[in-house]
């Protein structure tokens, strides 16, 4: 039992070892990705945190409409060509094109957006929006 658990532990250990090296890397500008998956990870899992930031900004300052949803798809996906391209240098080809890459999480991170953008614009002006439907 005490070996089946040290492998346990060391399993544990060896993941969030991994999990810091790939975190390390995105941070890290011109990483080398050994792993295709790891740097597709970081995009995917730094694409849901921009959607919910975009989403809390535009809930603050009443942006809403056809502008706002054109406003986040246009920032969400320079933010990832940005870093692609230029912090990272990664070469798109390898991972079948920067539109594989600029598509990879975006519903996702759609969702986490309307569902943030939502929630905030609710919360901070339900008054506002009240009292337009009442008059």
């Amino acid at each position: 039992m005490s070996a089946k658990n040290n492998n346990f532990d060391r399993k544990i250990r060896t993941d969030l070892n991994d999990f810091k090296s790939i975190w390390v890397r995105a941070i890290k500008p011109n990483s080398e990705w050994n792993e295709k998956d790891d740097f597709l990870d970081v995009i995917y899992w730094s694409r849901q945190v921009i959607g919910i930031v975009i989403g809390v900004f535009m809930g603050i300052f009443p942006l809403k409409g056809f502008i706002a949803l054109a406003l986040f798809a246009v920032i969400n996906c320079g933010i990832v060509y940005f870093y692609c391209t230029s912090f990272q240098s990664i070469d798109d080809e390898a991972y079948g094109g920067m539109w594989e890459i600029i598509k990879e999480g975006f519903m996702t991170s759609f969702a986490c957006f309307l569902v943030t953008w939502i929630i905030f614009y609710t919360g901070i002006h339900f008054d506002n929006v009240s009292q337009k439907i009442m008059h």
